[in-house]
């Protein structure tokens, strides 16, 4: 069977369609422009079309899949449909991939990605199509011969009901993408419950303002109660935490953060269900991050530069927390923070909370709006984040042993010293690696 996925380049089609590759199937995609990740998608045997036109749609094409960003306008599905192909966006695709497994799919606005990899790592037999690379496995799917996959299910389209969980596991449900839900609490909220209907075993961060709401059997992790003794280290010159559980005893895990402990001991009691707690406890020292979630990208006598994909205020601040213990360790005071503002929308439903979300101490870079699709809209950043006294700049340009911050063409600053973070969705992190 021959299947085409409109969209490839995106982290959550990208994973369906690996692994679909590894199920046997003949799999080609196409996307607008080359990225680092379709070259890597193509080293692996996957063809990939770029630009995305009419006539890359073969009559021996027996299924089309298309990402949630593909308009109905969109050359190669109304090619699809011409020729009587069947198509199926990725929401519609998930029963058909994932009918059959035992899954354990991974929700939230904040830490899912965090927790997929983490709870792949614990679950070292099972196939994991995560919304990251786990550095563990260098990929966002690792496919075993075994019914058992670990899924990130994606709350932004509702599409997470659909995943067939057998495991449902909630870190938090705090209202994003609500474009989606027409604003409308009641229609978000019923999303999640829905999906935690579905699933015979729930594992729920209970003190989570929605969630604890929630008359449903479910596992029930209280971070403040559950949650001890966590302290923070550097092992092999990267950040680790030791933290107690309930009464289950230590585990180390790679990170820093209270937001890492709750996460992993998520994880941990999801996997509870399959494995013993020593196996467990060994396990997850594999873990050793996730691509663009405090990933740090050059470590150079006293200049380090970390890119976080952190793109929501709860977000930045729970990183920042973190940055700050790490700087501690490295007794590093100089600390610089590059924010691409991710969607003119979620700026502006978040705005009172982005401006209370970064640190005075720190020097705040803001580049323009990743605008992913959006039609421009007026935010006086001038006005709203005027306390960080904020440089604005056109972009930021990655140099051997230093960040260039760019205006108008010519380099206004450059830094050579202290810690770098840069936060956002867009392509930041391309600009963090220097790649065009």
């Amino acid at each position: 069977m021959k299947i085409y996925f409109i969209g490839i380049g995106g982290i959550g089609l990208s994973g369906l369609a690996r692994f679909m590759k590894y199920e046997g199937y003949e799999v080609r995609g196409s996307d607008i422009k080359w990225t680092p990740l379709l070259k890597k998608l193509q080293s692996e045997g996957i063809k990939v079309c770029v630009p995305q036109r009419a006539q890359n749609i073969t009559k021996d094409i027996d299924l089309v899949i298309y990402s949630a960003a593909i308009k109905p306008d969109n050359e190669e599905l109304k090619a699809a449909k011409r020729l009587g192909i069947r198509t199926l966006s990725r929401r519609e695709a998930l029963p058909l991939i994932l009918g059959g497994k035992k899954v354990y799919a991974v929700a939230g606005a904040h830490g899912k990605s965090t927790t997929s990899a983490i709870l792949a790592s614990i679950m070292q037999n099972a196939s994991a199509i995560i919304g990251a690379e786990s550095k563990e496995f260098g990929s966002n799917v690792r496919f075993c011969e075994d019914e058992r996959v670990v899924f990130e299910a994606d709350e932004s389209d509702a599409s997470f009901i659909d995943s067939n969980p057998y495991c449902a596991l909630v870190t938090n449900a705090e209202p994003e993408h609500m474009e989606f839900y027409k604003h409308d609490l009641t229609l978000f909220y019923d999303a999640y419950t829905e999906f935690l209907k579905r699933a015979k075993v729930r594992v729920i961060n209970a003190e989570d303002s929605f969630l604890s709401t929630l008359n449903l059997d479910a596992i029930r992790l209280y971070p403040s109660k559950d949650i001890h003794n966590i302290r923070h280290f550097i092992k092999d010159e990267e950040p680790h935490i030791r933290f107690e559980l309930r009464d289950f005893g230590e585990f180390e895990v790679w990170g820093f953060g209270k937001h890492i402990a709750l996460d992993a001991s998520l994880a941990i009691l999801a996997a509870m269900r399959e494995l013993g707690l020593d196996e467990i406890r060994e396990n997850i020292k594999r873990y050793r991050g996730i691509k663009k979630r405090f990933d740090i990208v050059q470590k150079h006598k006293n200049f380090i530069l970390i890119d976080d994909y952190a793109h929501h205020p709860t977000e930045i601040r729970a990183t920042l927390n973190s940055l700050l213990e790490y700087a501690k360790l490295q007794g590093i005071e100089n600390i610089t923070i590059l924010w691409q503002p991710h969607k003119y929308s979620r700026v502006l439903d978040n705005l009172e909370a982005f401006t209370k979300c970064f640190d005075e101490r720190a020097k705040l870079v803001i580049l323009p709006v990743w605008a992913a699709g959006e039609e421009p809209r007026e935010i006086d950043f001038a006005k709203h984040f005027a306390k960080y006294n904020p440089i604005f700049a056109d972009r930021i340009k990655k140099e051997q042993d230093a960040i260039a911050i760019l205006k108008e063409g010519k380099v206004y600053e450059r830094i050579q010293k202290g810690l770098v973070i840069g936060f956002g969705a867009g392509d930041i992190t391309y600009q963090l690696r220097g790649i065009e």
